[in-house]
């Protein structure tokens, strides 16, 4: 069980030191952590923020090999990701599932020329594939999107790729990172790296919840911060030139009405040359993305006006019934850490492939990749660690590792469906006096949910359980608002806060969520 006062407690002894520190809670912090101690290597992950309080919960909920990158002729890097995928469904049932794909076709050579992409999709697949795709004529494409455009429609390409909810699976893995040995914490900051003859051998942390600070060492420190890379960089060498172009990625969240049913659709070519979905996902619909090359990160991006109205014209184009800005639930930005190589100026056209670079003085950066490929990114990133620290090495096992939460078996309550094997026991603390009332007349979320995050997932604050332990930020800013006042209070009786902390929870927690609702 996660236990955040017994990981302060081993950063305060000075005698500790760990083989691998490794900086960021992201999917590939994380991931790195379990390859390293599923390995058996002893592991110290140290988290800024919350986990995933960045790109990695804000991306198209998508786990798949990528059909941009099979346009763009990277088949390497789609025969990586589409293994990926089906290891990811293999280990982790409960949070990652096929879902069919429709392109629709309103032009005479759309079906031969995507009916043969998408042919070429499933071969490259193989054993890990999802599902054949087949060329469907007009009604058949209208039976499977009710609400598609009919006007010119001459029929669709059905595919199949993997869905997934990018934060709690992310929260699965660092219960499972947890449960093999690993140490692993949230808001404890790394402010400058330890050296001994120009040679990193640990980090300065500071607690951002006490202000305590403390010198960890470790025989080899791993930069796995996405967006942030080079800040970790530069504190290692000032002069270091940055290997990170920030490409920022909008999405919008429509009521389900939009998109009845459990098809997706995808559209193959956007105006700006992107790939565009609209999918079902949690009962809503999300619309994404846009690619916007931006010149710093930030933990909370913000979509502009464009992008809006991209999204929403776009979409238009395809919806019999038109999207406008009211019908918007919530809207939400990530920010892509794309390595530069070369010249490229065009964010859309980077690949998403991944770069381990070490520096002068040991200190290991993975940078790039993309969610689904997080687990091969781990193993080479350890690979590279055990060589240049010196470790015995042990090859990595986390092919067929389970990610904490695994089961096949079918839950009664849907609902609970994403909290896997946990799902018992959320519904057995939900039975204790109160705990079983809803948070919001609309929604399912129940008062146990919050005390059970607060136990085993490490949530800290309001913010930590609406946007990532559940996903109703990302879903309906305006619910979540309206939740916050009720959250703020369960957490602080299991905190043992006072009613100022709930006061300024609240506040932090509606500034944040204002930023998901358009203007």
């Amino acid at each position: 069980m996660l236990n955040r006062k017994q990981i302060i407690s081993i950063l305060e002894d000075k005698s500790e030191q760990w083989d691998i520190i490794i900086i960021g809670g992201g999917a590939t912090g994380v991931g790195t952590a379990i390859d390293a101690s599923a390995r058996g290597y002893k592991t110290l992950l140290l988290e800024q923020n919350d986990f995933g309080k960045g790109t990695s919960s804000r991306s198209t909920k998508l786990i798949h090999g990528g059909v941009r990158y099979l346009q763009q002729g990277n088949i390497s890097l789609v025969l990586e990701a589409l293994k990926e995928r089906g290891l990811l469904h293999q280990n982790a049932p409960h949070l990652v599932h096929n879902i069919p794909f429709i392109v629709p076709r309103y032009d005479w050579w759309e079906g031969t020329f995507y009916g043969v992409g998408l042919k070429l999709y499933d071969m490259l697949a193989g054993k890990y594939g999802f599902g054949n795709s087949e060329l469907l004529p007009v009604d058949e494409t209208i039976e499977k999107i009710p609400t598609i455009e009919t006007e010119g429609l001459r029929g669709g390409v059905v595919y199949y790729d993997g869905q997934f909810d990018d934060s709690r699976l992310l929260i699965n893995m660092v219960q499972t990172a947890d449960e093999l040995g690993a140490d692993i914490i949230n808001y404890v900051s790394v402010s400058s790296l330890l050296k001994k003859n120009e040679i990193v051998t640990g980090v300065l942390a500071c607690d951002t919840e006490t202000d305590t600070e403390y010198q960890l060492k470790s025989r080899i420190v791993i930069n796995a911060t996405g967006i942030f890379s080079d800040s970790i960089r530069k504190m290692d060498d000032e002069n270091t030139k940055p290997i990170i172009m920030h490409s920022r990625g909008t999405h919008i969240v429509l009521d389900k009405s939009f998109l009845p049913g459990d098809n997706a659709i995808m559209v193959p070519h956007t105006k700006d040359g992107r790939i565009l979905f609209t999918i079902p996902w949690h009962n809503k619909v999300i619309v994404g993305t846009t690619d916007i090359e931006i010149d710093s990160p930030s933990l909370e991006p913000v979509a502009n006006n464009d992008e809006i109205e991209f999204l929403l014209s776009t979409a238009s184009q395809y919806l019999e019934k038109d999207p406008n800005p009211i019908d918007i639930l919530s809207t939400f930005s990530g920010i892509r850490p794309l390595v530069k190589s070369g010249n490229e100026e065009d964010t859309a056209a980077i690949s998403r492939e991944h770069t381990v670079l070490i520096s002068k003085s040991g200190l290991i950066s993975i940078a790039g990749g993309k969610w689904t490929t997080y687990r091969k990114m781990a193993e080479d990133t350890i690979d590279q660690a055990i060589a240049v620290a010196g470790l015995e090495f042990k090859p990595s096992v986390t092919e067929n590792l389970r990610i904490h939460g695994y089961t096949n078996a079918k839950i009664e309550n849907k609902h609970l469906g994403m909290y896997g094997s946990d799902a018992d026991d959320i519904e057995y603390l939900c039975r204790e006096k109160n705990m079983g009332e809803k948070l919001h007349p609309d929604y399912e979320y129940t008062a146990g949910e919050v005390i059970w995050s607060i136990r085993n997932t490490m949530a800290r604050n309001v913010e930590d359980f609406l946007a990532r332990r559940i996903r109703i930020l990302f879903l309906d800013a305006n619910a979540a608002i309206e939740m916050a006042p009720i959250v703020a209070k369960l957490m602080a009786k299991e905190l043992n806060k006072n009613h100022k902390w709930v006061k300024e929870q609240i506040t932090l927690f509606n500034n944040v969520a204002k930023r998901y609702l358009i203007n």
